[in-house]
């Protein structure tokens, strides 16, 4: 199979795929959950998104330019730091700080490491970079999102077994590394258990994208591995960087520990 044996979606064919969320909505009706709504505008905001995304990099691939690669990657790495801040505003603003430098250097190392080392093509090639650069840092704003939530929640679900440490001398790093490092595991735990169903529950979507292009199956695995493992670096380090320096920020030279706001 080769580019012209793809077959394409007319706008009428693309179309029929939305009678799925009448489905959805009819099931949605009679287990009475009353997110119909919400539903819509998410499938309306998802659609149009996309449209313009498409459009977008439709013009950029058409004239390629590395000013326009290096605004794709500015714009992704800013948009993930933003999501990630957004949803825990409470925390101090040296933490945020140490997210926003652990996430955007985190995942703009691994980018470069894959595009340049990997794959051995220009970083500034978006045909590449782009869509590589999204699938990395978007998994390395959920997975952070998710490392956060599980550390939070825990400082506040504990914060009485830990204030009564800190009172009979416990020292705040040896009460809150646990908490880091059961973060970091929460954040790891779904990617890994994709990567163990891969290939057998799933074909991931990379892959299945590829050979609907009209790439050799193996190749698309190929990438599929290295994008895996990829993904998989990314997560740690971010979540890594951002817990372990940023749990710092909570406490005083006093060892008193200003709890995070839960989300």
């Amino acid at each position: 199979m080769n580019q012209a044996d793809v077959a394409s979606l007319s706008i009428w064919q693309f179309s029929i795929v939305y009678l799925l969320l009448l489905l959805v909505i009819a099931i949605m009706k009679k287990a009475k959950i009353n997110k119909a709504k919400e539903l819509i505008w998410a499938t309306f905001r998802m659609t149009a998104q996309l449209v313009v995304v498409g459009l977008i990099l439709t013009y950029v691939l058409q004239n390629p330019h590395p000013l326009f690669t290096i605004l794709f990657l500015v714009g992704m790495t800013v948009f993930a730091i933003h999501r990630v801040i957004s949803q825990n505003r409470h925390l101090n603003k040296r933490f945020k700080t140490i997210i926003a430098f652990s996430l955007g250097g985190s995942g703009l190392v691994i980018v470069v490491f894959f595009v340049c080392v990997v794959v051995r093509v220009s970083l500034f090639n978006p045909q590449y970079t782009i869509p590589l650069a999204g699938m990395i840092i978007a998994n390395a704003m959920t997975g952070l999102n998710l490392g956060m939530k599980s550390f939070v929640t825990t400082m506040e679900a504990d914060r009485v077994r830990i204030e009564s440490l800190l009172n009979i001398g416990a020292k705040p790093s040896e009460i809150l590394t646990p908490i880091v490092n059961n973060s970091l595991e929460t954040a790891l735990l779904p990617h890994m258990n994709r990567m163990l169903g891969m290939g057998i529950v799933s074909l991931p979507g990379m892959m299945t994208g590829q050979i609907l292009s009209g790439t050799l199956p193996m190749t698309a695995i190929l990438y599929q591995i290295a994008i895996m493992v990829a993904i998989c670096a990314v997560v740690c380090i971010s979540v890594f960087l951002s817990l372990y320096y940023g749990y710092r920020t909570l406490f005083n030279d006093r060892s008193q520990i200003a709890f995070p706001a839960p989300n």
